[in-house]
């Protein structure tokens, strides 16, 4: 007796040829594989329909890669112009740097040329400095020299002056006006001339005129006898005039001067004993 696998076996095995041979078989196989496999033509119409489906999704999918492709195409011609001008603005930028550095340069030469004509003109200016220094020092020298000549010549003109007043070639009244104003510019002082009358004859031992030379400065009244010559009873008599005006203005003199280029050796000690100071030119004169 055959076993259900063994009929199985001959079934699959004898089948195709069956299938093929007996139109009866296979109507009637198909028959009862219709309920589970679609006929030939709803299977026709069923690939048909699928293969519309494909065909459209295909189209649907080509058209979206076209619109996606030229959405590209579009993006890469904005992204090429946008590196064209990417690479337009660097080479200006390269550009623009190189001409900084040429401007650079130019600026550090023009810096160093500047800072070379400073130190020659610094080097310029030292050296006249050095030179007003000098020429400062040299014309304090002149001036030195200048002075003590002037000065000299003023005792000198003083010396001939008063030699001249002496001897009767020009009057002492103009030797006195003459070392008068040379120490009103020396020493800076306002020289006045003043004339009293001696009713008493205190001065002189008979009433006469007194003439005296008054010293102004800062307050202070200094006395002075100006004359060609000066000597010993000249100096007693300079005193007695100055003691008369102290006695009239009531007033005491700070200082008692004799300037005189000639002054006799034995009046000297009479000034010292009467506090008279004795200067023989007008330069000489500390107030």
């Amino acid at each position: 007796m055959l076993t259900p696998q063994q009929i199985k076996e001959i079934i699959l095995q004898e089948l195709p040829a069956i299938f093929e041979t007996d139109p009866e078989i296979e109507r009637y196989i198909l028959q009862l594989s219709r309920k589970h496999f679609a006929d030939k033509t709803q299977t026709e119409d069923r690939i048909e329909r699928i293969l519309d489906e494909l065909r459209r999704d295909r189209e649907e999918q080509r058209f979206k890669w076209d619109e996606q492709n030229r959405h590209w195409e579009v993006q890469n011609r904005r992204w090429e112009e946008e590196n064209r001008k990417w690479e337009e603005e660097s080479r200006r930028w390269e550009e623009q740097n190189r001409r900084w550095e040429e401007q650079s340069r130019k600026w550090e030469e023009q810096s160093r040329r500047w800072e070379e004509q400073n130190r020659k003109w610094e080097e310029q200016s030292r050296r006249w400095e050095e030179q007003n220094r000098r020429w400062e020092t040299n014309q304090k020298v002149i001036e030195s020299m200048l002075a003590e000549i002037q000065a000299l010549a003023r005792k000198h003109d003083s010396t001939i002056g008063a030699l001249g007043a002496r001897w009767g070639l020009h009057t002492e009244q103009a030797f006195r006006n003459a070392l008068k104003g040379i120490l009103e510019k020396f020493a800076e002082v306002e020289v006045l001339n003043v004339t009293e009358y001696d009713d008493e004859g205190e001065v002189f031992g008979r009433p006469d005129q007194i003439e005296l030379d008054i010293i102004i400065k800062n307050g202070l009244l200094i006395l002075v006898e100006i004359k060609s010559s000066m000597s010993k009873p000249d100096m007693y008599i300079f005193e007695r005039k100055v003691r008369f005006y102290e006695k009239r203005h009531q007033r005491k003199a700070s200082d008692m001067i004799v300037i005189s280029p000639m002054v006799a050796p034995n009046a000297l000690p009479v000034a010292e004993k009467l506090g008279i100071r004795v200067y023989s030119s007008v330069e000489d004169v500390r107030l």
